[in-house]
C-alpha cells in the first residue's frame, strides 16, 4: 500500500546531525538522502521584513505560510509537498526560525486519496513542533483541509477581481506548456491559496498534478515553481532576463498583465470552479490520452460539456467538429457527439456539416448522417444556386434515398426559390452535376421555360453566359429548347432581327439551328457584330443560306451597321474576287464597291490596297458593276499606275499626271503624292522638257523633287547620267519660274554645289550638259573645271575659280552661277 514518507525540518537542538542548527529533526525510516535533499531545497523560509522578530502567538498567526508541491515526473506521480510556517526564534533566542513538514510519496495521488495537494492547504495532518524522536512513522492520506469547491466558488464571489481569472488560468496553462512562472500577490497567503484552489480545480487533472506551486515565496525570482504566491512587502525586483520568464498578476493593487485567452479557458471559466468536476469526470471517455496544451484538450473537454447539455459557442461546436475528422478512438460515441453538436448547432458551414455527417456515419448512426445530408444538400444547393462565395461543385449522390430527397428538395427550390435566371441556370446544372432522377420531360419544360426567360437578359453578366454556355453543352435538351424560344420570338414579333445579338441566343451553334434558315442567317448575323473581321465570309454564308448570288441593301446594311461603315479596301477585294464575275449584280453592289474605292488614302499600305481593289475590275465583269464614276476612277488610278511603272523618262511621267487631272479622287492623289517624284528621279531627265515642266508640278511636290536632288547630289561621290540630267534640268531654271523662297534657296544650293565638291570630270559633263540652255552658266562651270585643276596644293581650288572670275551677265534666259556654297544653303545665305 501506498504511503506518505514525513519529514521534518528547522533549527533545533536534536537532529539527524548531532548537533544544533538547521537540520532534520526527524524523518521515516527508509527516505533516501535524494528526497532530503529535495526537502531542503524547498523547505527555505524568508518572512516579509515586518514580522521578522514575530515572538507571540498573535504575530507568529500573522505570518504567510507557505503551501509548497512539487511534482518530479510529468504524470506527478512522484511528489513532494511541504508546509512551512514561521516559528520565530530558535533554541538560541534567535530569530529567522522556521518550520517544515514534509509530506513524500512515489505516488502521491494515490497516496493522498485523490486529493489535490493545494486541498492540503491548512490541513490538521501538518505538525508544528519538533519531535522528541528522529524517527517518524509513515502515514496515510491525510485529511484535506478547509479549501474545497464550494469555499472556492464562494472566495470568487467576494473577490472583486474575479473577472481576472481567465487570464489568470490562461497564463499558467502558458507556464505549463511554454515555461515561465506565474506570480500572484494577494493580501494573505490563504487568499493566494485560494486562487490556486481556482485554478487546480479548471486545469485539466492530469496537469493539476503537475502544476509546482509555493503559497508564499518573498524572493520570487529566485524561484522556478509554475504558481508562486507571495505578500505586497514581497521584493518584485526582476532582471531584464527574468522579466519574460515570470508573469505577475497583483491581486491586491489591482494591477493585471494582458495575457491572450483560449477558447478553452473561456468554456472552462465558463462552466465554472462549482461545476467543472463532473465535466472533468466526462472528459476522461473523449481524451485520448497525451494531451498537453489548451488546444489539446479544448476539443474533448467541448464534447464531453456538449454531453451534458451545457451550452457551446460556435468556436466551440467548430474545435469539436474539426477534431471529429480523426477522432477514431471514440468509436459509437462518434456519432453522439455529432448528433449533440447538430441538435444544437443549426447554423454550421457545408464543410462543417460534411464532417459532422462523416462522423455520424462513422459512428453508425444512419439517421442522424441522413439527416445532416440532407441539410447539407439543401445548403449546397442553395449557395450553387446563389453563386455563393467558395460554393462547392455538385458531385453524383450514390446513396439512392439521399438522392431521392435531394430530388424533392430541387424541385420545391426550383418552383419556389429561384428568382431570376441565373438562380434557374444554375440549380439545371447542380441537378446534372449531382445525377439527379429528373424526367426529360420536365427537364424540357424546364429548360424551355429558362430559355424564354434568358431571351429578356440582353446585358447578362459575363458569369451567366459562362453558365449557360455549360448548361448547352451538357444539356442537348437546352439547346432544342432556347432554339425554339428564338424561333418563338420572331415568328410572334416582328422587328426582331437583333435576337441573336442578345444573350443568351449567341450561344447557340450551327448543328443547333439545322432546318431553321431564318435562325441561321440572324445568328451569322449577330456574329458578324461581335466579330466584324469575320463580317465577309458571313456574308457569303448568308447568300448560300438564301441561294442568292448577290446580297440586296437590307443585308448589307445589316452586316454593316455602323452609319460610318463602309467596305474596307480589304474587304472590298476578298467580296469582289468571290462574287461570280460574270454574273448579274445588283445596283446596290456597285454603289458599295464605289464607297470602298474613294475611301481617303493616307499613307502606302491603304494606297496599295487601293491599287489591288482597283485591279480586281481589270476583268470586264466586275467592271461592269461599277457606276461611271466609279469606273472612270478606276480607268484612271490604273493608267497612272501603269504610267508609273511604263515611263522612260522624267518629263513624260510629269506630263502623264498632268494630263490625268486627279481631282478629289483619293487615289489618283495619292499617287501623285507618294510616287510621283520618286518614279521622276528614277528615269533619265530630257532637260529642256524637265525645266520647263518643274514649275507645272505643285508646291509639294516642287519642295520634295529639290529636297530629294540635294540630298543625291550632296553625298554622291559620283553623279551618274541619271542625276546629271536631272541637276541640268534645275539649274537651267528660268527666272521667275514660281518657285517659293526656300525652292529658289535649294536651287541655288544645287547650282553651287558641282563647283565646290564635284569631281572635275563630272563637272565638265555637267557645263555640255546646260550649254544648250545656259552658256554663260555653262561657261562657269567650265571655268571651275580648269582652276580645280591648275589650284595650288592645300589651296580649295573653287578659291582660285572665285579669284579670276569677273561679274556675270545673263545670258540664254539663264541664272549666273551662285558661288559656291556648303551643304546647308541656309546658313550659306546667312553669311
Amino acid at each position: 500500500m501506498t504511503r506518505f514518507e514525513q519529514l521534518y525540518y528547522t533549527s533545533c537542538e536534536h537532529g539527524l546531525t548531532g548537533y544544533s542548527g538547521f537540520q532534520f529533526n526527524a524523518v521515516s525510516a527508509g527516505v533516501t538522502k535524494e528526497t532530503r535533499q529535495a526537502v531542503e531545497a524547498l523547505a527555505g523560509y524568508e518572512p516579509p521584513r515586518s514580522l521578522v522578530e514575530s515572538d507571540t502567538p498573535e504575530s507568529l498567526e500573522r505570518c504567510p505560510v507557505n503551501l509548497c508541491y512539487k511534482p518530479y515526473d510529468r504524470a506527478g506521480r512522484r511528489a513532494t509537498a511541504v508546509c512551512v510556517r514561521y516559528v520565530g526564534r530558535d533554541s538560541a533566542r534567535r530569530f529567522g526560525n522556521y518550520f517544515a513538514h514534509a509530506l513524500h510519496s512515489e505516488d502521491f495521488t494515490v497516496a493522498g486519496g485523490g486529493v489535490l495537494p493545494i486541498e492540503l492547504w491548512n490541513s490538521p495532518a501538518w505538525a508544528g513542533e519538533v519531535s522528541p524522536s528522529t524517527e517518524l512513522p509513515v502515514r496515510g492520506a491525510p485529511p484535506p483541509g478547509p479549501i474545497d469547491v464550494r469555499a472556492v466558488s464562494a472566495f470568487l464571489r467576494a473577490h472583486p477581481h474575479a473577472d481576472r481569472l481567465p487570464g489568470l488560468l490562461a497564463a499558467v496553462f502558458g507556464a505549463l506548456t511554454e515555461h515561465g512562472s506565474v506570480v500572484v500577490v494577494d493580501r494573505s497567503t490563504e487568499r493566494i491559496a485560494h486562487w490556486f484552489a481556482a485554478v487546480s480545480y479548471l486545469l485539466p487533472p492530469p496537469l493539476a498534478r503537475e502544476l509546482s506551486f509555493a503559497t508564499y515565496v518573498f524572493r520570487p525570482a529566485r524561484s522556478r515553481l509554475h504558481l508562486i504566491g507571495t505578500v505586497p512587502e514581497a521584493q518584485l525586483a526582476f532582471g531584464p532576463d527574468d522579466e519574460a520568464a515570470y508573469t505577475v498578476f497583483d491581486f491586491a493593487r489591482g494591477v493585471f498583465p494582458e495575457v491572450p485567452v483560449g477558447a478553452l479557458v473561456r468554456l472552462l471559466t465558463r462552466i465554472g470552479v462549482g461545476f467543472v468536476r463532473p465535466v472533468w469526470s466526462w472528459t476522461a471517455d473523449y481524451a485520448r490520452g497525451g494531451e498537453e496544451s489548451a488546444d489539446d484538450w479544448h476539443a474533448p473537454v467541448a464534447a464531453a460539456a456538449a454531453s451534458g447539455s451545457i451550452r457551446l459557442t460556435p468556436a466551440d461546436a467548430h474545435a469539436v467538429i474539426d477534431w471529429l475528422v480523426g477522432a477514431e478512438h471514440l468509436g459509437a460515441r462518434r456519432a453522439a457527439v455529432a448528433a449533440d453538436i447538430h441538435r444544437e448547432h443549426r447554423d454550421l458551414d457545408d464543410g462543417r456539416l460534411a464532417a459532422l455527417s462523416a462522423a455520424a456515419q462513422a459512428g453508425g448512426d444512419i439517421a442522424v448522417h441522413q439527416e445532416i445530408e440532407g441539410k447539407l444538400h439543401a445548403s449546397r444547393m442553395r449557395a450553387y444556386a446563389t453563386g455563393a462565395k467558395d460554393v462547392v461543385a455538385p458531385v453524383p449522390i450514390m446513396d439512392p434515398v439521399a438522392r431521392e430527397r435531394a430530388t424533392v428538395l430541387w424541385e420545391r427550390m426550383l418552383g419556389a426559390e429561384a428568382r431570376s435566371p441565373r438562380e434557374r441556370t444554375r440549380l439545371l446544372l447542380w441537378a446534372l452535376g449531382a445525377g439527379l432522377p429528373v424526367t426529360p420531360e420536365a427537364m424540357a419544360g424546364e429548360t424551355l421555360t429558362l430559355a424564354r426567360a434568358l431571351l429578356g437578359s440582353p446585358t447578362a453578366a459575363p458569369r451567366l453566359r459562362s453558365e449557360v454556355a455549360e448548361l448547352l453543352r451538357s444539356l442537348q435538351v437546352m439547346r432544342t429548347s432556347l432554339a425554339t424560344a428564338v424561333e418563338e420570338v420572331l415568328e410572334r414579333r416582328a422587328g426582331q432581327e437583333q435576337l441573336f445579338s442578345q444573350f443568351p441566343a449567341d450561344l447557340l451553334m450551327e448543328d443547333d439551328l439545322e432546318g431553321r434558315p431564318l435562325l441561321q442567317e440572324y445568328r451569322l448575323r449577330a456574329r458578324a457584330e461581335r466579330t466584324p473581321s469575320e463580317t465577309v465570309p458571313i456574308l457569303f454564308k448568308i447568300l448560300r443560306i438564301r441561294g442568292c448570288a448577290s446580297p440586296d441593301e437590307e443585308l448589307l446594311h445589316g452586316l454593316w451597321r455602323q452609319p460610318s461603315r463602309r467596305w474596307t479596301h480589304t474587304e472590298a477585294i476578298r467580296i469582289a474576287e468571290e462574287l461570280p464575275p460574270s454574273g448579274p449584280m445588283g445596283e446596290v453592289v456597285g454603289e458599295w464597291f464605289d464607297r470602298a474605292l474613294r475611301q481617303p488614302v493616307e499613307d502606302e499600305e491603304a494606297l496599295e490596297s487601293c491599287l489591288h481593289l482597283c485591279r480586281r475590275f481589270i476583268h470586264p465583269g466586275r467592271f461592269a458593276w461599277l457606276p461611271q464614276g466609279a469606273g472612270e476612277y478606276v480607268r484612271t488610278t490604273l493608267e497612272l499606275d501603269d504610267a508609273l511603272q511604263d515611263a522612260r523618262e522624267a518629263a513624260e511621267l510629269a506630263d502623264a499626271f498632268a494630263v490625268h487631272e486627279t481631282g478629289p479622287w483619293a487615289a489618283p492623289r495619292a499617287l501623285k503624292r507618294f510616287r510621283l517624284v520618286p518614279a521622276m528621279l528614277r528615269l533619265p531627265a530630257d532637260i529642256g522638257r524637265l525645266r520647263n515642266r518643274l514649275p507645272e508640278l505643285n508646291d509639294r511636290e516642287r519642295e520634295r523633287y529639290l529636297s530629294i536632288l540635294h540630298r543625291r547630289v550632296t553625298r554622291a561621290e559620283r553623279i551618274d547620267e541619271v542625276t546629271l540630267s536631272h541637276v541640268a534640268a534645275v539649274v537651267t531654271l528660268r527666272k521667275g519660274s514660281g518657285l517659293s523662297q526656300a525652292q529658289e534657296e535649294s536651287v541655288a544650293a544645287i547650282r553651287a554645289r558641282p563647283v565646290g565638291h564635284w569631281p572635275v570630270a563630272d563637272l565638265e559633263r555637267l557645263q555640255r550638259a546646260v550649254r544648250p540652255y545656259g552658256a554663260e552658266l555653262a561657261n562657269r562651270y567650265a571655268e571651275g573645271a580648269e582652276a580645280r585643276r591648275s589650284a595650288p596644293r592645300g589651296r580649295p581650288p573653287w578659291l582660285s575659280f572665285l579669284d579670276r572670275r569677273t561679274t556675270p551677265t545673263s545670258q540664254n534666259d539663264s541664272d549666273p552661277p551662285a558661288p559656291p556654297e556648303p551643304d546647308n544653303p541656309r546658313r550659306a545665305k546667312g553669311r
